[in-house]
């Protein structure tokens, strides 16, 4: 701490914001920096880090506030989540754009004409799933999105999609993981009789429902909710998730290892 806070220092950075965690069991430190760009040589400063970081075998990265990330969403038919983010974004609470809404169906297609953002829709079926993806990958890369975001994408990428974008995909699940995992988790809950429903967010990894956990939150239920009421009372939680999620990621506060995140103030 003391020799990146001093070659900030050094640069004449004003240090605005910072932030530490300890896993004592992994023997592993984070840490995360603010600063301002004020009579601030970046380049000159990234060259001196990246020496420093040699010296002290540090993973690091850098990010620019002032940037604002490209995000694609992929969403199926339910629109709660996607109208939440597109809501978000538009009023500046996410620090971001979005250049395309990709989809198997057509129904997001007057949502997003709504909010002015190109609407793709690729049907994906088993037989002709790699061309669809193909396609989609096409898409993303052309907008040069930095993020995808499954609002409710009701289809499973395969291994070969999640490769290209390591720590780059944010899907909801409607469940509190690891319990309920699948497409059906409100029936699953009610089947098991629960008194509390949950959500979560987490980076998508080619094992489904398992990617490292960003946010996830709960409501408590009763005997009288009924299959439908979980389902009404589980979107709010999926809204609230999801957008933590994106907003986090977008701010550059999550850092991941293993399958474990680490979530900065």
């Amino acid at each position: 701490m003391a020799k990146i806070s001093g070659l900030l220092y050094s640069h004449s950075a004003n240090i605005i914001h910072a932030d530490q965690h300890l896993d004592r069991d992994e023997g592993l430190f984070f840490m995360r920096l603010e600063w301002s760009l004020e009579n601030f040589d970046m380049a000159a400063f990234e060259r001196a880090f990246a020496e420093l970081a040699r010296g002290l075998k540090l993973r690091w990265r850098m990010q620019l506030s002032a940037r604002r990330m490209k995000v694609a969403m992929m969403v199926s038919r339910y629109q709660h989540c996607l109208a939440d983010l597109l809501h978000r974004q538009q009023t500046g609470e996410l620090h971001c754009d979005i250049p395309l809404i990709l989809s198997n169906h057509r129904d997001a297609e007057k949502l997003a004409a709504f909010h002015g953002i190109p609407f793709y829709a690729i049907p994906v079926t088993q037989e002709n799933r790699a061309q669809a993806e193909a396609e989609q990958i096409r898409l993303i890369g052309e907008h040069a999105c930095d993020l995808i975001v499954l609002a409710r994408y009701m289809q499973v990428l395969s291994p070969g999609f999640v490769a290209r974008f390591p720590q780059r995909i944010i899907n909801v699940h409607h469940s509190f993981l690891p319990a309920f995992t699948g497409a059906r988790p409100y029936h699953a809950a009610f089947s098991r009789g629960v008194k509390i429903i949950g959500a979560t967010s987490h980076y998508v990894t080619d094992v489904l429902d398992e990617g490292p956990i960003i946010d996830q939150d709960v409501m408590r239920v009763s005997h009288r909710d009924q299959t439908e009421n979980l389902i009404e009372k589980g979107r709010d939680l999926e809204r609230m998730v999801l957008s933590r999620a994106v907003k986090w990621h977008t701010e550059g506060r999550i850092l991941c290892y293993g399958n474990k995140t680490v979530i900065f103030d």
